[in-house]
This record gives C-alpha cells, structure tokens and sequence, in this order.
C-alpha cells in the first residue's frame, strides 16, 4: 500500500532506517574513490584528469536535474531510489570486472563517472524531496545535519580502511566490498514507506515540458530564493575551481600516507559540523547563519593553501569542511519548509541545477590553468617567485595550486559581504510564509 501525503511524519523511524542503509553505502564508495584517486594520480601525475573525472561526475546531472525532478513528482520517489542505487550497484560490477581483466583504462573512468552522474540526477531530488514526507518540521535541520554526516564518516574512515585493505585484499576487493554495501542501501528502502504527494490540481494537466519549466518560474518569482541560489551558484564554483585539486596539490610533494591523512581531517572537520548540525538543529535567522558558515568555508580554503605544511592544509580543510553542513543544512531547511512538498521534486531540481551550474566552468578550467598558468607562477625561476607572494605562498610543485585556492577564498569573502548586505537575500526566510504543517496531536 502507498502512503498518502495526508499521513504528516510525527517521528524519524523511516528516515534512520534509510539513512542507515545509505550511511553503509556511502561508506564503502567511499573506498573506491579514494582507491580511484590514488590510481588516477599514479597513471598521470597531473592535476587535468582529476578535474575531467568530476566534471563528468557533474555534468550530466546538472543538464538532467529538471526532468529528473519532474520524473519524482509523478512517480513513486522510493522506487527511483532504489533503481539509481541499483544502477550504481551494476556501475561498480564493471569496475571491478575491469579490473579483473587488467583492462581498467582513464577513459573507463571518465564514461562510468558520467553514467553515475546521470543516475545521481534521478537519485538526488527524489532523496530530496522526500525527506520532509518523512521527518516532522520541527526534526528538519537535524535531519539534514544526518545527511551530512554520511559524507563526513566515510572521509573520516575510508582513507585508514582503504589502505589497509589495498595491503589485504588490494584493489579489486576494495570494489567488491562497495559493490555488496550497495545491497544494504537497496534493502532498507524496501522495508519501508515513503509518502507519495498529491499532485495539485493546477498541475495535473501539464507535460513534462511545463513539468520541467515549472520549478524555474516558480523561483524567478521569488527574488529572495533566486538571488540566494545565484550566491550558491558563485560560492560552488569558487569552492571547486580549487578544492577539486586538493589531491594533486597534497600528492605533488607528499605520499599517499599523508593524503589520506589530510582527508581523515577533512571528514572529521565534516563530522564534527553536521553532529553539531544534527543537535543543534540550527538557528532561527537560518540566512544570515548561511552566509557566515560560507565566509568560515572560504577563510578555511584560504588557510589551506598557504603554506605546504600538511598541518596548515589539514587545519584549513578542516575548518572548511566544518563549515560547509552548518551552512547547507541550515539553507535546506528553508527551502524544505517554504516550498510545497507536492512541487519539491521540481523545485529542488532546479535549485540544484542553479546553484551547481557553475560548477562544470571550474571543472573545465581548474586543471588546465593550474597546469599551464598557476604552477609555473610559482615555479623555480616563475614569474611570481621573487614577489610578496611567493615569499608568503613559497615556491615549487602544488603552490600555483595554493595561490589557487587563496585567490578563490578572497573572492569568496567580498561576494558573501555583498550578499548579506542585500535585504531580499538576508530577509527572505521572514518575508516568505511557510508552506509545511504541523502533524496534530492525537491521543490513543
């Protein structure tokens, strides 16, 4: 039987019991990204395939998030979800078939990032859209501190398990082990209910175009949401044109060893914000908390990058990833209390397609700018070697990297001042009414 959207959640039971099947998940991709980044550097020693790798992880999703969100209003959210982890299930089978063979080439990489990127697409808004069918209003912020989480533990476990298991079972059991977790994501969505809404009226009659068009009319009409999501949209390029060469900075004078020990302090800084995201709860002014948690990011990313000290870098991306679930759980809340459940598939989408519409630019152009512009800045003899900054920066491999990062740290701070400063952006959680109820209280 299907759960109606009239039956309002009054407690988490089903949110853990998926929450805990995607957290295993997680985790064991987790595995085989680490194994992955490990394989990509030591076949090219380049910072360019790294950037190609996530930009096919992201592309795709970002041009099919609209249909993907239409596709979640219409039909059955858990049944999505359960086909995109079983999509990725069969991804990570031929990974491991490759493997298998001694076949596994980058461009095998590049095709599988992009195929999991098309079912991330469906997987996304779905996850998203129903997660205010099934957690009380009062329970939002907390949940989304435990979506966070999940992220955050596997970059806190993974890097010490998957050099252990390369010792083991080495790489191919690394992703037979991700392969099985994917059951125990599959499996809890099968043991449980998850309120399908109600179309409204007014859209029972559109198609799938109108369908697709009716999340970004929707929020052009809402200046405030609008303007926040194309601060999102400059924050996210800003973050990636320079954390996604986080690897091959770290890589480019240090071992794996310390790699995967910068990423364990990552996933702590990441742990550490989203249980105090998942207690807390956040604030009441959740806008405002936005913005600053961002500045904290940025300042975080730009201490990352100035010196090449694993204990600098660490204590930078700690404090960015820190930052980065107090400010996405406390934006979420917003957008899944002032936004109808019933409309949340396409809104969401097109909220994720906005904010992360930059994010492809920083892809395409991080790896080669670094490559061919940044580094040899700050090379032996470069241009900038005898300057301010490559007395503060130092010289040599990764500090064009470094500069990379401060650059997009400074930009970051001037943006979020002009943000606060606008009072759409600032007041819009005040000036917008919230569409969620309230389950009523009943006595048995």
């Amino acid at each position: 039987m299907t759960a109606t959207a009239t039956e309002l959640p009054h407690n988490m039971k089903t949110f853990f019991t998926i929450w805990i099947g995607q957290l295993i998940s997680i985790l064991g991709s987790g595995l085989t990204q680490f194994a992955l980044g490990v394989w990509i550097y030591d076949q090219t020693k380049q910072a360019t395939p790294f950037a190609i790798t996530v930009l096919l992880g992201s592309l795709p999703k970002i041009l099919l998030l609209p249909f993907a969100g239409s596709i979640a209003d219409r039909f059955n959210r858990r049944r999505i979800m359960i086909l995109a982890d079983t999509g990725n299930a069969c991804l990570t089978f031929v990974i491991f078939a490759l493997l298998n063979q001694h076949n596994l080439q980058l461009w095998h990489i590049y095709a599988l990032a992009a195929l999991g990127s098309v079912l991330s697409a469906f997987q996304q808004p779905a996850y998203f859209a129903s997660i205010s069918m099934i957690v009380p209003k009062a329970k939002l912020g907390s949940a989304n501190g435990l979506s966070q989480m999940g992220e955050a533990l596997s970059s806190v476990l993974t890097p010490a398990i998957a050099g252990a298991l390369f010792v083991s079972i080495g790489f191919n059991g690394i992703i037979l082990i991700d392969f099985v977790t994917f059951f125990f994501a599959v499996g809890a969505l099968l043991i449980v209910r998850i309120p399908q809404p109600e179309r409204a009226p007014e859209h029972e009659n559109k198609n799938l175009w109108q369908d697709m068009t009716f999340g970004w009319h929707y929020l052009r009409q809402r200046r405030g949401l609008f303007g926040l999501l194309l601060y999102y949209a400059m924050v996210n390029f800003l973050l990636n044109w320079s954390a996604v060469l986080t690897v091959p900075m770290i890589l480019s004078r240090f071992n794996a060893d310390v790699l995967g020990m910068i990423q364990t302090v990552m996933g702590i800084g990441m742990l550490a914000g989203s249980v105090l995201m998942s207690a807390w709860g956040g604030i009441k002014r959740r806008i405002p908390a936005s913005i600053g948690f961002i500045t904290l990011a940025v300042i975080g990313l730009a201490i990352a990058g100035l010196q090449p000290n694993p204990w600098v870098i660490g204590g930078g991306v700690f404090i960015l990833m820190f930052a980065v679930p107090l400010a996405s759980g406390n934006s979420q809340v917003v957008f899944q209390t002032k936004i109808p459940r019933e409309i949340q598939g396409r809104v969401f989408s097109v909220r994720s397609m906005i904010s992360q519409s930059m994010m492809p630019l920083a892809f395409l152009t991080a790896g080669p700018l670094a490559d061919n512009f940044f580094e040899p800045l700050l090379q032996n003899g470069g241009a900038l070697t005898n300057t301010f900054i490559g007395h503060a920066l130092g010289t040599g491999a990764g500090r064009g990297i470094g500069l990379m990062f401060v650059i997009s740290a400074l930009i970051g701070v001037v943006v979020s001042a002009l943000v606060y400063l606008n009072p759409r952006i600032r007041n819009v959680e005040i000036e917008l009414p919230d569409a969620l109820e309230e389950p009523q209280e009943t006595v048995s």
